[in-house]
């Protein structure tokens, strides 16, 4: 029986170890997944606290519990280490780590190609590497595949390597891990085989595609779709505030057509780890062929300039109020990127703030998913969440809502804030105190 064969059968009769690299917002709930279906998974996460929370059945992610979390570590199905060496004992390797954009916005792989470094010492005979991570095409070619190579493994034979994007949609009551096709590319045909098994023991639908660039253009489609859909409504909102029109009652309206129509629907700005980032990867690598891809930065340049929008709607409301922006006191509902959630990457709420506050405002910030702001790489404000009542919400001269939780009383918002700055459409009947932005 050769390797592949083998590998696979262990995934099937359950007795492979699973590997996963970077226990965040990915790498936990497909932890959880496999620890259901009986699996034992190794966590490896370069975050010693994180890992000594995880060990002890404690989660930091609001949406994921920690009696789940408690669950498979007392089941002995789960264990978390910062110790790269322990990969070896796994028989899959799941990378979940950042993709983020440096400074020039640029694509910035180092947490993958780190991480992959650390791992190579330890790669053997029968392992599978697959990479999660948003990345533009040729990145599991280009990068992965000659580190695996150099550690002496001829891949497609001894070992695998694959790419499977994440999908996944924190706190979407509608999907769930299991639920969300997964899409899998291998670098050769065997490759592709034991992806298949490995995803197929915990998702209800695996898709092959031809290829790890055909896997990784894929997410980048499915993104860049959001993202420029996203651009063309915000900018008809700023056309639709220019004559006077409400964006959101004509999206309502659109809506009512059976089909050719999908409603997306404008904000303050792009957030999450996806949206606001994965298009300029693509961008990026067209590039290296000659190509300028004008849509989708048309797109990026419109979604970037909607938190500017946003103050200039905000410094004209306070003037017309009799109210200067600097020293005005500004109390901002929703800090976290999206609505039910307590993740902030690249929320831009934290732009808003940042730009109130480089004015002179005194800010503020009311959100029950993330009481406390949280240590981040390029923000931070020594904040926590402000209780909202009737009386707090009469101490600012202005109240910015950029994220729309369910949680808030709008109601109570919309009747005792003194001048509401409505970046989300909540609030559809005309008052004297609110301004659409």
């Amino acid at each position: 029986m050769n390797i592949e064969q083998q590998l696979i059968n262990t995934i099937a009769n359950k007795s492979a170890i699973i590997g996963i690299v970077g226990l965040g917002y990915v790498g936990l709930p497909l932890m959880l997944r496999y620890v259901e279906e009986g699996y034992k998974v190794l966590g490896i996460d370069i975050d010693q606290s994180k890992v000594d929370n995880l060990n002890d059945g404690v989660s930091y992610i609001e949406h994921i519990s920690s009696e789940d979390i408690q669950s498979a570590v007392q089941k002995e199905l789960f264990s978390a280490t910062t110790d790269f060496s322990q990969a070896a004992d796994a028989d899959a390797l799941i990378l979940c780590v950042p993709t983020p954009l440096n400074k020039y916005r640029e694509p910035d792989l180092s947490f993958v190609l780190d991480t992959t470094d650390a791992l190579v010492p330890h790669l053997r005979k029968g392992h599978v590497l697959s990479l999660e991570s948003t990345t533009y095409p040729g990145t599991t070619e280009e990068k992965l595949l000659p580190r695996m190579e150099q550690a002496g493994l001829t891949i497609g034979e001894e070992a695998f390597l694959i790419y499977s994007p994440e999908r996944e949609d924190p706190a979407n009551p509608n999907f769930k891990t299991r639920t969300i096709p997964k899409i899998c590319g291998g670098h050769t045909s065997a490759c592709q085989r034991v992806g298949v098994a490995l995803y197929g023991a915990a998702i209800d639908k695996v898709v092959p595609v031809s290829s790890t660039k055909a896997a990784e253009m894929t997410k980048l489609l499915e993104n860049i779709h959001r993202a420029v859909n996203i651009g063309l409504v915000n900018e008809m909102k700023i056309v639709a505030d220019r004559m006077d029109i409400d964006i959101h009652e004509i999206i309502s309206a659109a809506a009512t057509k059976p089909f050719g129509f999908t409603p997306y629907y404008p904000g303050p700005g792009l957030g999450g780890h996806c949206i606001p980032i994965d298009p300029f990867y693509l961008t990026w690598k067209a590039r290296e062929y000659g190509l300028h891809t004008r849509f989708i930065e048309l797109a990026g340049e419109i979604n970037a300039y909607m938190p500017r929008f946003v103050m200039d709607k905000l410094t004209d409301a306070l003037n017309q109020h009799g109210k200067a922006l600097n020293g005005s006191k500004i109390l901002v509902l929703g800090i976290a990127y999206k609505k039910n959630v307590d993740d902030m990457r690249e929320s831009p709420s934290v732009e808003l703030m940042e730009r109130l506050e480089k004015k002179g405002a005194i800010i503020k910030y009311s959100d029950p998913h993330v009481p406390v702001f949280p240590k981040m790489r390029e923000h931070q404000f020594n904040l926590s969440s402000v209780e909202l009542t009737p009386e707090t919400l009469a101490a600012y001269d202005c109240v910015l809502l950029a994220t729309d939780h369910t949680a808030f009383d709008y109601d109570m918002i919309g009747r005792h804030a003194k001048l509401l700055i409505d970046t989300r459409g909540k609030f559809l009947k005309p008052a004297q105190n609110i301004i659409k932005a």
